[in-house]
């Protein structure tokens, strides 16, 4: 392949003689000493084969005929042509010539005219020299004498035109002749001329050589160029460009590139590019591996910039010696074609484990492939990812990269290319490079500032619609940085970056669309956050005079702008509190917003007397109380509610009631060294509500629909602002900074317990009303309605909408049911309602309509209420159940005000700390520390990837979980590790213990912080006591998935040490040959799978426990289950741990001790699935005959069916042969089990052991077992198909056909049990997983007769089957459910 692509010119054309004479001048002949006889020789020999040599009007004539002229010269001059006698004469005649023609151009202007075309030519190329060197008999001849020539033409002026420069034209004539007579003492010649040459002649001739040697004598002119490039590295271009254009092979090759790897050290920066871009395109699976250590050995990456880089002051203006972006240009275009090259560069990086071996140029190769596209993206993706893991890429390399390369503009332009990306994950990665480019470069980068602000081309300001907010906050932190750079400039230009960014935030602040004020809103406060921060301000004061009095007025734009948004407003307090906790602002701004705080008290504040109201009046005809009063009568103030939620007028201050207070209480906290104690009366005054007695059943149905909007949103905005109460105020006890006394310490600690007891209090009365009387509550969390929708706010819109649209349909969907219902009866698949009411279960309205939720009861033991009466009498308050959840009030969660991570620190008060499980004021605590732990597993399922998310999670929250950062939170959760194993032990054992309190001591308890003193509060306290189980176990599990958790040994560690059981027995773990010692990582997960697979037997016990609801034998399921992947989850831990740790003991040579240890594991979790699978989960015991319909998880909802499938998944992949197995069950065990419900038989009457094996999940573990075995087969298939391609022995492969015949067993069994079985849906997966078997099979080329033989059998009937399902279809007008009838394949 070439290296400078030289077009070869085209072969000599016949002269013409009616050509026109070239506009030469040739100047008048002088009086010159030649010898008159030789010349007048080698006229006349010229003239008798037809050229004119003296020609008065310009060079020499030649004649029409070329070939003709040439021929007959040669045959004149050649003595092999000649006869024996005539050979001297010939020789003497060729002497005679060669003398008269060195006589002739010793004159300069006869040496000019036979280097001249011919007048008589059209091709300028032929000349007399041209032609006499196409003569074979005095070639060698004529070569010498034009070399010896040149050194007289050596100091002709660069630049001349290649007429008046003699020597190039010389050099010219060697070029492409047919034939050289001797090559090797021609190549000598010329390599002795060319050694002398000046440079740029030397260079002509050097990129002349493969066209004047052609392929002959390679050797030489290699070795000759090698010589010269040692003796003059300015002549490596040239060089570099004969290496590529010669036909050199593969020894000639090799020694080309070594004399080019020398040349890396020494080179200039401005031919390195051409040296790279030979190298690379050089490169072949032989020498690959050399070419690319070598290069990333020798080639010094950083500091090549040239002085003018850093002179160009025009924006957007690329400096013209831009020697490193030449580079990373001949870089990216040679790896675009050379796809060996990115394989062994990518190999290459893969071996390197250390960071020392890491250069700039290995970032930059990987920055360069990845730019390149696919299909090595991911590849290059995970290489980076690992390095950056395993710490070999670090940040000082990454500066060192960025460092020496000054031209920003290829770097901006390929980070605002990826901006544009539609994964978030990308954006927001490449925003933070840019956050770092521009905080370490800022001066440099003000040049570039249009790629980014948008002065011209594609910017990032295109993009900012689609960004989130946290994007959002990056982008103008690096404008405002940009901004900040170009003040303390003295450029008048770089100073209008400033300008322009505060006209755009400016233009977005006072839009009416709330989605560009709210973008105009971030960046105007981090404007405010950079130019307004007290530590790092101008120098010069002017400039500080002229900042406060911009930003005082972009804040009052801000804030005006806002008052038509309440939504807007929050989110300018909520940003500006964001602001005020991690800086200080200038005193001018701290001023401002003290004054724009200090309407707090005239807003949402009243003053009471002796603890009462002044004024007991009417709010839109609703009585008030006070509720919740911690202080007393020594209160002075309340929260007035009630009155601002019943005016129309002023209903809009709630809404901004918590974001107000959250900036009052950081700027208190601000200007006080950390301590509330100036706004500390808040945390204990009373919240002005409407009166309790309208929570009774004949009072809220006597109320009009405004004023049980008025009840309900009172109670939302009570909810929300003891939230951010408790954000303001566990600060106190979590910041540990000393603000206050032991006293007070006690006393906040105190009412923070008792405002989050008010707080479930209020959410679960909250709950019944919004299920009651269905609205839509107003957002006060102002990222809830972000660029990307929130999902909870589509679940809350279909749910509102779907009550009429039920209702419109209703009577047409009956009158469509009852049309075809004599059709459809026949064909519909079984419902569990129809399982219910064959039983002779008499089911209620709100069970029926729970059907369709079966999540709920799992959560909160009861269903959701549909009308006043189903909870209580006309004289009865409503029931407020705890724990409670409702669909309805959970669908709008993510508008309520989020509680911070520093909230959690309340699971660590004293209290907490006491085992005594038999202490009344821990249980008494419990649902508020239930509450905290469902909050903190909401927030870990925010953080956990979505890849990594387990498949049964209820009761999540939505995708946003407040404003703080994941460092906030992993901070706040190191220390709760031994709260949540003391909160775990005393809720086993409270279940296990089974003492109940009376619901009177409940009621005095939630009475006791200030609650209204409800006769209805019902505590069902072995729902709690089970739900905090479960709420750690979730936890647990969410933490070790964390990719934060697999990175930070310390953390992880810190979590194992938390879980550890009392004593570890050795006995339980025999295949141990030596045990691993306390304290080491073996050890610890050792101890956390025996303490959970603890808690998974001791739910064998606590199974049977049972109370006055109906649902606890599903908890103790659900827990056990729960359990179970916790289990499952620790060994994947192990596994992952001891893969690193052989790797890095095979590297060592030293194998670990504990290879056995993922086995022990893996055999166990197999046991324990096989137990629960093998558990008799309904009581036998009881004379309630209607009992198991009630209490069987398999029974009353999907969630648990599917719970079994992933049991018995587990329990096949655990096994030691998962072949054996299916076999044994499919073969053996579904046979058994009771497949026809007409029979009339029990349920549990069954003849195999596995009890979950039942009518109602016959189907998953059909479902399961088709599966896997089709798992198991195309791992069979690839192997013996790789094994066929390999020439392995044979006895492999039939013990592979062995197990295939086992798969065999198990499909032809699971087929025929269509034959028996009743439910189309079995059929159907018959017919889905038959099929795909059968592909599978026949796929792999398995030919095999008997194993043919019994396929083809179950496959008829599986295919009349199919026919006959078809059938049965295509009487329905309405089809069936996918998940009910698979599709056949």
């Amino acid at each position: 392949m070439v290296f400078l692509s030289r077009k070869k010119p085209p072969p000599p054309q016949p002269p013409s003689s009616s050509s026109a004479a070239p506009s030469l001048k040739i100047p008048q002949p002088q009086k010159e000493s030649v010898e008159p006889d030789a010349v007048e020789n080698m006229t006349a020999i010229l003239a008798e084969v037809g050229c004119t040599l003296m020609n008065p009007y310009g060079p020499p004539c030649l004649p029409s005929d070329l070939h003709a002229f040439r021929r007959n010269l040669t045959t004149r001059l050649s003595s092999c042509s000649a006869n024996p006698g005539e050979r001297d004469h010939v020789g003497a005649l060729r002497s005679v010539f060669v003398a008269g023609f060195s006589s002739y151009i010793q004159s300069p202007s006869n040496l000019r005219r036979v280097l001249s075309s011919s007048s008589s030519t059209t091709n300028r190329d032929e000349s007399l020299a041209r032609n006499l060197l196409l003569v074979s008999p005095i070639q060698l001849d004529i070569q010498e004498m034009l070399l010896e020539k040149l050194p007289e033409y050596f100091d002709v002026v660069t630049g001349c035109s290649l007429e008046e420069d003699v020597a190039r034209l010389i050099i010219n004539h060697f070029r492409w002749l047919d034939f050289i007579v001797n090559p090797n003492l021609f190549t000598d010649k010329l390599m002795q001329v060319l050694s002398i040459c000046p440079l740029h002649l030397k260079k002509e001739i050097i990129g002349s050589l493969p066209e004047i040697i052609g392929d002959h004598n390679c050797q030489a002119v290699v070795d000759s160029l090698e010589k010269l490039l040692q003796e003059d590295s300015a002549v490596v271009v040239p060089v570099l460009d004969s290496f590529s254009n010669l036909n050199l092979d593969d020894q000639l090759q090799e020694q080309a590139i070594t004399v080019a790897i020398s040349c890396i050290r020494t080179i200039d920066a401005e031919h390195m590019p051409y040296l790279l871009r030979f190298l690379l395109l050089a490169a072949t699976p032989a020498n690959v591996r050399r070419i690319i250590s070598q290069i990333r050995e020798q080639l010094k990456f950083t500091g090549m910039s040239q002085p003018c880089a850093s002179q160009n002051k025009l924006k957007g203006k690329v400096p013209a010696c831009n020697a490193e972006g030449s580079i990373l240009h001949a870089l990216r275009s040679s790896l675009r074609f050379k796809n060996i090259l990115c394989q062994e560069i990518i190999k290459e990086l893969n071996s390197l484990e250390k960071p020392r071996d890491f250069k700039v140029i290995d970032v930059w190769l990987l920055i360069l492939m990845y730019m390149n596209g696919d299909p090595i993206r991911k590849s290059i993706e995970k290489i980076f990812k690992k390095k950056v893991v395993d710490e070999c890429i670090q940040e000082a390399l990454l500066d060192q990269c960025i460092g020496g390369n000054k031209e920003f503009v290829q770097i901006l332009g390929a980070l605002v290319t990826h901006v544009g990306s539609d994964n978030k994950f990308e954006v927001s990665s490449v925003l933070e490079m840019m956050t770092a480019l521009v905080k370490k470069y800022a001066l440099q980068l003000l040049p570039f500032s249009s790629h980014i602000n948008g002065i011209s081309g594609t910017c990032i300001l295109d993009y900012l619609e689609g960004f989130t907010i946290e994007n959002l906050h990056k982008v103008y932190e690096v404008f405002s940085l940009l901004a900040l750079s170009a003040r303390a400039s003295g450029d008048s230009f770089r100073s209008s970056i400033s300008n322009e960014l505060m006209m755009i935030v400016r233009k977005q602040v006072s839009h009416p669309d709330l989605k560009y004020k709210k973008m105009g809103l971030v960046g105007s406060l981090t404007i405010v956050s950079s130019l307004g921060d007290a530590n790092s301000v101008p120098d010069f004061s002017s400039s500080q005079v002229s900042d406060c009095g911009e930003i005082l007025e972009l804040l009052k734009t801000s804030v005006d702008s806002c008052r038509q948004s309440n939504l807007a407003l929050i989110m300018f307090y909520d940003e500006f509190a964001t602001i005020l906790s991690q800086k200080l602002l200038q005193p001018e701004i701290m001023e401002w917003i003290g004054k724009h705080l200090g309407e707090f008290e005239s807003l949402f504040l009243a003053d009471l007397e002796n603890g009462k109201m002044a004024d007991k009046g009417s709010y839109s005809g609703l009585e008030g109380d006070l509720w919740m009063n911690l202080d007393g009568s020594i209160s002075p103030i309340c929260l007035n509610i009630l009155a601002l939620a019943s005016s129309s007028s002023e209903s809009c201050c709630l809404q901004i009631l918590p974001s107000n207070f959250l900036l009052l209480s950081t700027v208190e906290r601000l200007t006080n060294d950390g301590s509330l104690a100036g706004i500390d009366a808040l945390l204990g005054c009373p919240l002005h509500l409407p009166s309790s007695k309208y929570f009774a059943a004949a009072s809220w149905q006597s109320l009009a629909k405004k004023q049980k909007e008025i009840l309900s949103l009172s109670l939302y905005y009570a909810a929300n602002w003891i939230r951010e109460l408790l954000n303001a105020f566990s600060s106190q006890i979590d910041e540990k900074i000393g603000c206050i006394s032991q006293a007070t310490e006690k006393d906040v600690t105190t009412k923070l317990l008792k405002r989050l007891r008010n707080l479930v209090f209020l959410e679960s009365l909250l709950s019944n009303l919004i299920t009651l009387s269905p609205q839509s509550l107003p957002e006060l969390h102002p990222y809830s309605e972000s660029h990307v929708e929130n999902p909870g706010k589509k679940n809350e819109k279909r749910k509102l909408d779907d009550d009429a649209s039920q209702r419109k349909g209703s009577m047409k969907n009956n009158l469509k049911k009852s049309k075809h219902s004599n059709v459809n009866e026949k064909l519909r698949q079984p419902t569990i309602m129809d399982a219910f009411k064959k039983a002779g279960a008499a089911m209620s309205q709100s069970q029926t309509q729970l059907h369709g939720t079966p999540s709920l009861p799992s959560l909160n033991g009861s269903t959701a209420a549909g009308s006043v009466d189903d909870n209580c009498s006309d004289n009865e308050s409503l029931i407020v159940k705890i724990p409670q959840v409702s669909s309805a009030l959970e669908a709008q969660r993510f508008k309520f005000r989020p509680l911070l991570p520093q909230c959690l620190s309340i699971l660590n008060f004293p209290k907490v700390l006491s085992q005594d499980i038999g202490n009344p004021e821990y249980k008494a605590e419990l649902p508020v520390y239930l509450y905290l732990l469902h909050d903190l597993h909401n927030k870990l399922d925010c953080l956990v990837p979505h890849g990594k998310q387990q498949p049964f999670k209820r009761g999540s929250a939505t995708g946003y979980f407040g404003r703080f950062k994941l460092v906030e939170l992993l901070s706040q959760i190191k220390g709760l590790f031994p709260s949540l194993r003391i909160h775990l032990n005393i809720a086993i054992s409270l279940l296990i213990k089974g003492d109940e309190t009376s619901q009177t001591s409940w009621r005095d308890e939630f009475a006791m912080a200030g609650n209204p003193n409800m006769s209805n509060i019902v505590v069902s306290e072995s729902l709690v006591y089970t739900m905090v189980c479960k709420e750690v176990l979730y936890c647990f599990s969410k933490m070790l998935t964390l990719p934060e958790f697999e990175t930070d040994k310390s953390l992880l560690l810190n979590l194992l040490q938390a879980f550890q059981p009392t004593e570890i027995p050795v006995a339980s773990f025999p295949d141990f040959q030596h045990f691993p010692s306390p304290g080491t990582k073996e050890y610890l997960y050792i101890g956390v799978y025996y303490f959970f697979e603890d808690i998974l037997n001791k739910g064998n016990y606590f199974a049977w426990f049972t109370d006055d609801s109906p649902y606890a034998c599903s908890f103790s399921f659900d827990l056990a289950f729960e359990c179970l992947l916790i289990l499952q989850l620790v060994v994947t831990s192990v596994q992952k741990y001891i893969g690193k740790v052989s790797e890095e003991a095979n590297k060592k040579r030293n194998p670990g001790h504990f290879q056995g240890l993922v086995p022990s594991l893996h055999a166990k979790l197999g046991t324990s699935a096989e137990k629960l699978l093998r558990h008799k989960w309904v009581d036998e015991s009881t004379d309630n005959k209607g009992l198991k319909n009630k209490v069987c998880p398999f029974v009353f909802g999907f969630p648990q069916g599917e719970m079994v499938q992933t049991i018995l998944r587990i329990y096949l992949e655990a096994s030691g042969s998962t072949s054996d197995l299916l076999d044994e069950l499919a073969c053996n065990i579904l046979p058994q089990a009771s497949l026809s419900k007409s029979t009339g038989e029990d349920d549990d009457a069954c003849d195999h052991e596995f009890p979950t094996l039942c009518a109602a999940t016959f189907r998953g573990w059909y479902k399961t077992l088709h599966e896997e075995n089709l798992a198991i087969l195309n791992k069979m298939v690839k192997t013996v198909s790789s094994e066929k391609r390999e020439n392995c022995q044979s006895e492999a492969t039939e013990a592979h056909l062995k197990n295939i015949q086992k798969t065999v067993n198990v499909v032809v069994s699971l087929v025929n049990l269509c034959r028996s079985h009743e439910k189309v849906t079995i059929h159907g997966m018959a017919i889905k997983y038959g099929g795909k078997y059968v592909d599978s099979f026949l796929k792999g080329s398995l030919k095999h007769k008997d194993l043919r033989g019994q396929i083809v059998s179950s496959q008829a009937y599986v295919d009349n089957e199919a026919d006959e399902v078809e059938e049965t279809m295509s009487g329905e007008e309405e089809p069936m459910q996918e998940d009910e009838i698979p599709l056949t394949p």
